[in-house]
């Protein structure tokens, strides 16, 4: 061998290519991350099966049978039916949530039974307007009250359903609303109201899993959610006006105008438009789980390759300023032995949560590398002061993975800082001498000039 290849240059590069070639395990590392996710969903839907799933509610609507007459010519006369749907002038809803946690095989997921009270009113003046503006012809004796839930399964109870005052029961129905959300219904004959408005007040129990969103579905909508969980995220097209959350759980309110969703008050069933807008506009509560093992566990692998080169660079140093010599298969085994804290990182925190787990593979890890330091540098200070600054890095990870909102900027401080104690370590390091003889080689597996 050379003596450029016995240099500074070709051992830095060796160990260059033996960083990048772990970007094999860590790769690995995220797909099994993945599958276990995916496990995870799958885990979550068979709780929803039994249970519902993710849910959302619509109030009352109005749907009134429609049909037009075309003049097609020749005494022909195409005849077209739809349905006219109208929402209500006022909504007011109240929805006490209870929570719980379901699990199937190790996984397990927030479910929710809650107690919904729905009531508001139809005006018949906008009704009639509305008659009047559509083209079609009303079929107002078919017409129906629709109640949209976004998984039947959950609908648990109906314990009152009045409508202008008299009790009605729903009916099941293949009708579909978007195409993906269904329906139960109660008809009406609007013919036979008189002009009176329609008054609505329900009370039912719907269940579900992870989270319940709401359609603003009134020219005034206003509602009231509260629950026992302490980790509220507020999701969808609106936040709530009012909210208030502490360790005992949550309670939020919203109130919702026409002007605040892009279509209005009626529309034809028909008009992709309308439903593609339907799809943007729920607005909720997840049961969000601060301590997601999965994410926690993805964010980690990102920097594993810098861990590695970290690791190989404070190894690489101890060889250069110490004058002793590392073996690129002990490099190897190093690299190893840190893309193994990933995989039982994992592993662990599936069964004892991602603190727990950090702890023991961090520890874990470190004893290994800094054990095998000792051997290959064939000093104990070496093995012990490697081993903390291994211990001290993995330390400064959990605190970025542990600050969500300031880990690019923890992370991007502590980069800075290691490259520039790297530049003052190396500043009288003579980079285009050859490897000089080993002063005290380790007893492991080394090469000798």
């Amino acid at each position: 061998m050379g003596s450029w290849m016995r240099g500074w240059t070709a051992k830095v590069l060796s160990i260059g290519l033996l960083a990048l070639l772990m970007l094999l395990p860590l790769w690995k590392v995220q797909s099994l991350v993945d599958e276990r996710q995916g496990l995870r969903q799958s885990a979550v839907d068979q709780i929803a099966q039994g249970w519902g799933g993710e849910q959302v509610l619509g109030g009352l609507l109005l749907a009134v049978p429609t049909r037009q007459s075309f003049d097609m010519g020749n005494n022909q006369i195409r005849v077209q039916e739809s349905t006219t749907l109208v929402l209500p002038d006022t909504a007011a809803m109240d929805v006490a949530m209870t929570v719980d946690k379901r699990r199937y095989g190790i996984y397990e997921a927030p479910v929710f039974a809650s107690t919904v009270t729905l009531h508001g009113r139809f005006l018949p003046g906008e009704i009639t307007r509305y008659r009047q503006l559509d083209s079609a012809t009303w079929q107002g004796d078919k017409a129906e009250l629709r109640l949209v839930v976004g998984d039947l399964r959950g609908l648990q109870e109906v314990t009152e359903l009045l409508i202008n005052g008299k009790p009605q029961q729903f009916s099941s129905s293949a009708t579909t609303f978007g195409g993906h959300w269904s329906t139960v219904t109660v008809p009406i004959d609007l013919d036979a109201l008189d002009g009176q408005p329609i008054d609505f007040s329900l009370n039912f129990r719907l269940a579900g899993t992870q989270s319940l969103q709401l359609l603003p579905w009134a020219r005034a909508l206003d509602v009231k959610l509260h629950a026992p969980w302490p980790d509220p995220s507020f999701i969808g097209a609106a936040l709530p006006v009012e909210r208030h959350v502490d360790a005992q759980g949550f309670s939020a309110r919203w109130h919702m105008l026409d002007l605040n969703r892009s279509y209005g008050q009626y529309w034809n069933a028909n008009d992709e438009r309308v439903n593609s807008a339907m799809q943007a506009s729920p607005f909720g509560v997840a049961l969000f789980q601060p301590v997601d093992v999965y994410q926690r566990n993805v964010r980690a692998g990102k920097y594993g390759l810098l861990f590695i080169t970290m690791t190989f660079v404070a190894f690489f140093l101890f060889e250069v300023l110490k004058r002793l010599r590392v073996h690129p298969v002990q490099y190897l085994l190093i690299g190893a032995a840190l893309t193994s804290f990933y995989v039982l990182l994992l592993a662990l925190s599936e069964q004892v949560g991602f603190a727990g787990a950090y702890a023991v593979a961090a520890t874990s890890v470190v004893l290994i590398v800094g054990g095998y330091a000792m051997a290959v540098l064939g000093a104990r200070r070496a093995g012990v002061l490697l081993g903390g600054a291994l211990a001290l890095v993995y330390a400064m990870l959990y605190v970025v993975l542990a600050a969500e909102q300031y880990a690019l900027l923890i992370g991007a401080c502590v980069l800075t800082l290691t490259v520039a104690l790297l530049m003052y370590l190396t500043r009288r390091i003579d980079w285009y001498a050859s490897v000089p003889g080993a002063v005290g080689p380790a007893p492991a597996i080394m090469e000798r000039s």
